[in-house]
């Protein structure tokens, strides 16, 4: 494909498709698709219970991906993800037998209930898209995207990440609970069995891969550029931040910027999709000083803060400015 103008179709089949399952959740379905599209991946710090486990699997599905979940504990080894040469008596070889990381959605539940070493090993795949076994790289096959969750009221028992492994993270946010007419619809979809089990197929793997190739080609004018590094510079100069948005954020905000105006159905970057993303990209990547936390704020208010500060830059190259963001469809 590697066409731009064949993203809306694919994304507008994906999300369509994964409404199915998931209702009311459209904002954080767009936003886990615009980090597939980005070949980056997302930690979901939620609730138990709020559909995260069905989210990873309804896109896997719609993709006609591999899936696999690793539920983390605290005995969970490095070679329990990557996986493990093993002596075949046989054939007096070692062979390498795969571990869950090589499927394409990998579901990691409650990442935080790994050790440092077993996160060390999941991040490391996400971060190079291969795993190293007894010397040996494997590659891992695309389209590839690691959805991560953890719970943020449950702290017994866990080793949270550390800023440089949250920062590896092109995206995080919750889903949060439904309204009541959302509960009601779902409970009526759950009736007579889970919806999941009969979703199918809407794009082939290789169309999301070329999609990912594709969105790449989105322009960002000069003055949105600028914008994007403006916001980020302004988080390492605030009072209340003890550390700042890394280059990371700034290339993370710049492609997540493209991915989205490409699943809105436009060639080019409006202001308003950096603004959109600013929160799910740069919240977790920022560290508050202790007394700003005493004083209850928190990265997400701090980040609407310094959005607020920055002048909007307008656009004049003749594109239409008036388009919807998929958000509002």
């Amino acid at each position: 494909m590697q066409n731009l103008n064949d993203v809306p179709t694919v994304a507008k089949k994906i999300i369509g498709n994964v409404e199915k399952v998931i209702v009311g959740k459209r904002r954080q379905i767009i936003l886990s698709l615009v980090s597939w599209f980005c070949g980056g991946h997302v930690l979901l710090e939620d609730v138990p219970g709020v559909a995260k486990t069905v989210l990873a699997r309804a896109m896997a599905r719609s993709v006609n991906c591999l899936f696999k979940r690793i539920q983390c504990t605290p005995d969970l080894l490095p070679t329990d993800v990557t996986g493990v040469s093993v002596f075949n008596q046989k054939t007096t070889e070692f062979e390498f037998r795969p571990g869950p990381i090589f499927a394409q959605v990998v579901l990691t539940d409650e990442i935080n209930r790994a050790t440092p070493r077993t996160q060390a090993a999941l991040l490391e795949a996400m971060a190079e898209g291969r795993v190293t076994v007894d010397g040996v790289t494997h590659e891992l096959q695309p389209p590839f995207l690691v959805i991560a969750t953890q719970n943020p009221i449950d702290h017994e028992g866990t080793f949270p990440l550390p800023e440089a492994q949250l920062d590896r993270f092109l995206m995080r946010f919750s889903l949060g609970y439904p309204s009541m007419e959302e509960e009601i619809r779902m409970l009526d979809l759950l009736e007579h069995g889970h919806p999941l089990e009969v979703l199918e197929p809407v794009v082939a793997a290789a169309d999301l891969a070329a999609a990912q190739q594709a969105v790449r080609n989105v322009y960002v004018d000069p003055k949105v550029r600028r914008y994007i590094t403006q916001i980020v510079q302004n988080t390492r100069d605030n009072d209340d931040v003890a550390l700042g948005g890394s280059p990371r954020a700034s290339i993370a905000l710049f492609r997540t910027s493209q991915a989205l105006a490409a699943v809105g159905g436009r060639d080019f970057v409006r202001p308003d999709d950096v603004k959109q993303l600013t929160g799910p990209v740069l919240t977790h990547r920022l560290i508050l000083r202790p007394e700003s936390r005493l004083r209850k704020l928190t990265p997400a208010t701090v980040v609407a803060d310094v959005v607020a500060e920055i002048p909007v830059p307008i656009l004049t190259e003749g594109r239409d400015p008036s388009l919807p963001l998929p958000y509002d469809e």
